[in-house]
């Protein structure tokens, strides 16, 4: 039998998928963090891996899903293309909402080898998924994962055993090795039109916000790192950074369609920045969806136009779903690159049929 003929589906999907293979998994592994800094790695969205000089390992936001599929509407659940789903409510249209995919899984969940916790912000589909909750108990047994009620209600329904699952709330303080994780505020407007509730909402008075979504601001010996969900602008940002030492935070930036306001815009990320008294802004989530790619050329230019009449005392840091930050190292930079490769070129002679091929 030819290769040719024993290619399948299956098979090409088993050879390729995730993009990456474990190339990040290793990264992670091999890095050593050294004493005073810690490091963060960018799983894409607001999916975060951070990293601790004692080897302490949190994921959060950690999300391996997929967005629309298949322009065969029927194909989806009411609440997820229909006049519930969260954005079509939030504008009164009907629309089919286009949101695929923009970005590669770079991170396997099943080769993870070390991991002390799991943190989600909230249930949306993109911040939370059953594969890495899946991967990562089977795996890691004793493993807890933190989250509002509504993240924590659907762990318990896709079958995580109740003694792993923890509900937290703004105010709760949790310590995971020699890390503390402080549970804030969330300032997520769309999670209150999230289902379950279907129908007119006129009328109903929402529920709390604090059994939807959550903030956290992971303490390490190295630096704080504040993780913001899909939180929108708020100018309570402010009492978070008056009330804690906040080093690094990311912001869920995008290109908001008319008369829609999911993301953070480039003047609320560098006000997000300023309120919380950080370091570094990191923008994310305007690589997800290929509806809210966002040009983050906006947030360096309103940026270097404001710093000085301002007096800005952060920057922000432009990365690469895939890439490091390490904090303090990194702090000051604006602009994450990759390894480039070959950076012992020319330390022995090229292997050439004469040099003039240069």
């Amino acid at each position: 039998m030819s290769y040719i003929s024993e290619i399948t589906k299956d098979s090409w999907r088993s050879a390729i998928f995730p993009e990456w293979g474990t190339w990040l998994n290793e990264e992670i592994d091999q890095t050593a963090v050294a004493p005073g800094t810690f490091s963060i790695w960018w799983l894409g969205c607001t999916g975060i891996w951070l990293k601790t000089e004692n080897d302490t390992n949190i994921a959060m936001d950690f999300w391996v899903g997929r967005g629309k599929y298949t322009q065969d509407w029927s194909q989806y659940p009411p609440h997820l293309a229909g006049p519930d789903f969260q954005l079509n409510r939030m504008v009164g249209g009907r629309q089919r909402f286009p949101n695929t995919r923009m970005i590669p899984v770079v991170m396997d969940p099943f080769e993870v080898t070390k991991v002390d916790a799991v943190l989600v912000t909230h249930n949306h589909r993109d911040h939370i998924d059953p594969y890495t909750a899946a991967a990562i108990h089977n795996k890691f047994p004793q493993v807890p994962f933190y989250g509002p009620k509504f993240v924590t209600d659907q762990w318990l329904e896709w079958g995580l055993p109740q003694e792993v699952v923890h509900t937290v709330k703004p105010g709760d303080t949790v310590k995971v090795k020699d890390c503390e994780i402080v549970v804030l505020d969330s300032f997520d407007r769309t999670v209150f039109l999230t289902a379950p509730r279907s129908g007119p909402l006129a009328g109903y008075c929402p529920d709390d916000m604090d059994v939807r979504s959550v903030n956290y601001l992971v303490k390490t010996p190295g630096g704080s790192f504040y993780h913001s969900g899909d939180s929108h602008f708020s100018n309570y940002y402010l009492r978070h950074g008056k009330q804690h030492q906040i080093d690094v935070a990311i912001a869920s930036f995008g290109e908001n369609p008319p008369g829609l306001t999911d993301k953070m815009t480039s003047v609320d990320v560098l006000r997000m920045a300023e309120n919380l008294g950080v370091k570094t802004i990191i923008p994310v989530h305007y690589e997800t969806w290929s509806c809210f790619l966002a040009n983050t050329r906006e947030i360096d230019v309103l940026y270097d136009m404001r710093k000085e009449l301002l007096d800005y005392h952060f920057t922000p840091f432009i990365w690469q779903v895939g890439g490091k930050f390490t904090y303090p190292d990194d702090v000051g930079k604006r602009h994450f690159m990759f390894e480039r490769g070959f950076a012992n070129a020319m330390e022995e002679e090229p292997n050439l049929y004469y040099r003039s091929f240069l």
